[in-house]
């Protein structure tokens, strides 16, 4: 399957979400992974070298192009970290993909520019349907505040997007373990953000 990580606006955590699920995945659902890292910024595949450097396995290496997206046959999860400098590239992931999974912060701004991604991905697609999945990245951890609520709201009345149960929250370990090339689940294992990416992973990749 074809799991493609994206949206407009920058800052919404793409790069972790696909670096931490792509880990789960290879790790807890002991599934053959392949990852593309079609930004420009390269920080998924920053992450990935770090990784690779301090000899923790398993070792990934990310795709840089969009060429070979669709040939992996099925035997593997591929996973798709979007870039908008390439819009060759990213008309080629959003064609392939078999679901798309919507990192949203929690802010009106990114609520818009979901909007704008979604009717991107409707014109690139034309009639050919694709399961779109949003999740709430960088939620507030304290709650009296409402940014979060409100997000959340506001996707949920898109209507041609699931909002996804399970968030994940601004964390200092989602920072810290991406610096160091390991998934939150791998530095801390008993940690909120470990159990966050748990529930994400189990959701979207069931047994």
């Amino acid at each position: 399957m074809i799991t493609l990580i994206g949206n407009l606006k920058g800052g919404t955590g793409k790069s972790t979400v696909t670096f931490n699920l792509a880990l789960w995945v290879a790790t807890r659902h002991n599934k053959h992974v392949i990852v593309y890292d079609l930004d420009p910024q390269a920080t998924t595949s920053d992450a990935f070298e770090i990784r690779a450097d301090e000899g923790y396995l398993p070792a990934i290496v990310p795709v840089r192009t969009a060429e070979t997206l669709g040939t992996e046959g099925k035997n593997s999860e591929v996973l798709v970290d979007m870039g908008l400098a390439d819009m060759a590239a990213l008309e080629i992931a959003v064609r392939k993909a078999d679901r798309i999974l919507i990192p949203i912060a929690p802010s009106q701004a990114d609520v818009w520019s979901t909007q704008r991604f979604l009717k991107m991905v409707s014109d690139i697609r034309g009639d050919q349907a694709v399961e779109l999945l949003g999740v709430i990245n960088r939620a507030d951890t304290h709650h009296a505040v409402r940014e979060t609520a409100e997000a959340a709201e506001a996707m949920q009345m898109l209507g041609n997007i699931r909002l996804l149960e399970p968030r994940l929250y601004m964390r200092t370990t989602y920072r810290r373990s991406f610096s160091e090339g390991l998934a939150v689940f791998e530095m801390e294992p008993r940690s909120k953000a470990a159990a966050e990416v748990e529930e994400l992973g189990r959701l979207l990749y069931p047994v």
